[in-house]
């Protein structure tokens, strides 16, 4: 493990950095300071090759901008889409699911990571790997108890340690955690992904809500995986050294699909819908897909190639998974 002096300085300004601050805040800092921040440096992020850390269903465009328009389209019911405005947050610079893409839609709209959003009235809100780029909080089942796991700097050394108290957003979502566990049970809490949807839903728009992401349901997060889901990514390669190198690697665990659905249900959605991307596509855009594959039937060309990495099971079929709503 090895962290770059600049983000050791600034890990050192935080008030408890002796003691030891919450993961959460830990990867606000690996992740979003200004200045050793991953998602804030002028770094290729996201492609197919090993130059990039990692790539994602957007990294096979055309075919994937394809798929989702038409699916999307499918997913309006027959609303007419030349009102409303596709709206991507969440799209790395310079990119986005619908770029040179072409759609029936008002307009198209990208909104980076960070960056501050109003929404149009009219719009359908889109986002891929959004909610899982959001800081998270560790808790472990020891000696009879949840503890929550955070991060402190000893002799220029960065290093796990058990808080003495939750932090107050852990706190707020004690009731949530299991009465018992196995013992060394890891949960990663993605918490920051709640207000982050509320603060979407909050806007006054009507239209669909579409996210692509990879998760779980709470039950299998707090019951299924003892090691957690917290993984780095860098050059195509994942591991599970969470302070290794902070700034340089993607920090991410599994969101919790269950807190989001119930928030879109609370907030005038009808039903909230979670699929696999292999059964998203296969449901919602069956006319693009066979069309798609009677043109490549023959070859094995590079659509068809993105076609088998989108859907195969074995590929991204079944690791990511669509959220989607629509709210009148």
């Amino acid at each position: 493990m090895c962290s770059s002096p600049q983000f050791l300085d600034v890990f050192a300004t935080e008030p408890q950095a002796a003691a030891g601050v919450s993961f959460a805040r830990f990867m606000e800092l690996a992740m979003y300071h200004p200045q050793v921040g991953y998602y804030t440096s002028d770094r290729r992020r996201v492609g197919r090759d090993k130059g990039a850390d990692f790539f994602t269903s957007t990294s096979f465009n055309p075919v994937f901008g394809e798929l989702l328009v038409a699916a999307t389209l499918q997913l309006l019911g027959g609303r007419d889409p030349t009102g409303l405005i596709f709206v991507e947050i969440g799209a790395e610079p310079g990119g986005g699911a619908l770029r040179g893409i072409e759609h029936p839609f008002a307009g198209y709209q990208t909104i980076s990571l960070g960056q501050p959003f109003e929404l149009p009235p009219r719009c359908v809100v889109f986002s891929n790997e959004l909610f899982d780029a959001q800081p998270f909080h560790r808790v472990v089942w020891r000696a009879g108890r949840w503890q929550e796991l955070g991060v402190m700097l000893q002799d220029g050394k960065l290093s796990t340690v058990p808080l003495t108290k939750f932090s107050p957003e852990v706190a707020a979502a004690a009731d949530r955690l299991p009465h018992t566990a196995v013992e060394y049970y890891h949960i990663d809490l993605p918490l920051r992904t709640v207000p982050l949807l509320e603060r979407i839903v909050a806007l006054p728009w009507t239209g669909l809500f579409l996210a692509f992401d990879y998760g779980k349901s709470w039950r299998e997060l707090a019951g299924n995986i003892p090691s957690g889901t917290g993984r780095t990514y860098s050059h195509q390669k994942m591991g599970t050294d969470l302070l290794a190198r902070p700034g340089k690697l993607d920090l991410t665990c599994h969101i919790c699909w269950d807190w989001l659905v119930d928030i879109l249900q609370t907030r005038g959605f009808g039903e909230a819908v979670v699929e696999s991307q292999e059964s998203f596509f296969a449901r919602h855009a069956p006319d693009k897909l066979a069309v798609i594959m009677a043109a490549e039937a023959k070859t094995f060309s590079p659509r068809k190639q993105a076609l088998l990495q989108l859907l195969h099971p074995g590929n991204m079929g079944q690791k990511f998974q669509a959220l989607h709503a629509l709210r009148e």
